[in-house]
């Protein structure tokens, strides 16, 4: 399913020894940055995301990436919006580097984190709906082991082969998100609706000499949430069952880099109201999720407080 972004490194055959192109190389660390554009968007149907390599192919890698994020408006006489993501990466690229008849895999791992930071004004249109410009800041790393194969390439080389040995990748992003927020709140349910497009451009800068890269994250995203008392009563408080539907359109760079274009998440599960009692958080959800998109399925579990 990855096998696009990560197959293995064209190899060029040289007398001295072996050799893995650059040109390749680079090609994967626009793509890594490609990558980590899933993570800089607050996005549930990304939120958790492991994509094997579906039986160890040569070139083929693993990825899994989780994140943690959330946002709030100040209050309504201040109307300025605040979001922050926290996401953690790791993608496992084979790169293959041959010498005659001769080849061996040559496995690397590549860890990334990264931070998002948000800042908005609501514009109310209606009692129910706000207008929400928000301009987004990012910045990222990656780093790569080469861990035990790194002997055998220098061996083979005589050189140090400069990102894949422990090299680090640097990347900041700039752009900005467009988001339309409805809330419908009755007493005996609550309606929550996002639309929401997002651009933001990232760039390398300050990495190892080897690779410089950029990668354009661009997403359209639908997300709704339906609340209703379960006639339980829990802590003081009614206990509510929640419906969730979410569907993720990929744009730009992300469009297809881990085989697909589309996501979509149905999920189900429970609110626990806890405002009753002097404590920071005031609500727990816990939802189970069933995400599903060309070629790609899966399931997963979140939890989210309200503060």
């Amino acid at each position: 399913m990855v096998a696009a972004l990560a197959c293995a490194a064209a190899p060029q055959a040289a007398a001295q020894g072996l050799r893995l192109s650059k040109d390749n190389l680079q090609k994967r660390a626009n793509g890594v940055l490609a990558l980590m554009s899933f993570s800089i968007v607050p996005d549930i149907t990304t939120s958790s995301l492991s994509i094997g390599s579906g039986g160890g192919t040569t070139g083929s890698s693993d990825f899994f990436m989780t994140q943690l994020g959330g946002g709030d408006t100040i209050s309504d006489s201040v109307p300025i919006y605040l979001e922050g993501v926290l996401a953690g990466s790791r993608y496992d690229p084979t790169f293959v580097a041959t010498q005659g008849a001769e080849s061996r895999a040559i496995p690397t791992k590549w860890n990334s984190v990264s931070a998002t930071g948000g800042i908005g004004w609501d514009f109310k249109l209606t009692d129910e709906l706000k207008l929400r410009p928000i301009f987004n800041i990012a910045l990222g790393n990656v780093t790569s082991d080469l861990r035990a194969a790194s002997w055998y390439v220098g061996q083979k080389t005589g050189r140090d082969i400069d990102f894949l040995d422990r090299g680090s990748l640097n990347a900041y992003g700039l752009g900005g998100s467009l988001m339309l927020d409805y809330e419908h709140y009755r007493p005996g349910y609550e309606v929550d609706v996002e639309l929401r497009y997002s651009d933001i451009r990232l760039k390398s800068f300050d990495s190892s000499a080897a690779v410089q890269g950029s990668a354009i994250a661009q997403s359209a995203n639908l997300w709704a949430r339906y609340r209703a008392p379960t006639g339980a009563i829990l802590l003081q408080r009614p206990l509510r069952y929640v419906l969730e539907f979410t569907h993720s359109e990929f744009l730009g760079d992300q469009r297809g880099v881990l085989g697909f274009d589309r996501l979509t998440s149905v999920g189900a599960g429970l609110e626990l109201d806890s405002s009753a009692y002097d404590v920071i958080i005031t609500r727990t959800r816990l939802v189970g999720r069933y995400v599903f998109g060309t070629n790609v399925s899966g399931f997963s579990v979140g939890l989210a407080v309200s503060f």
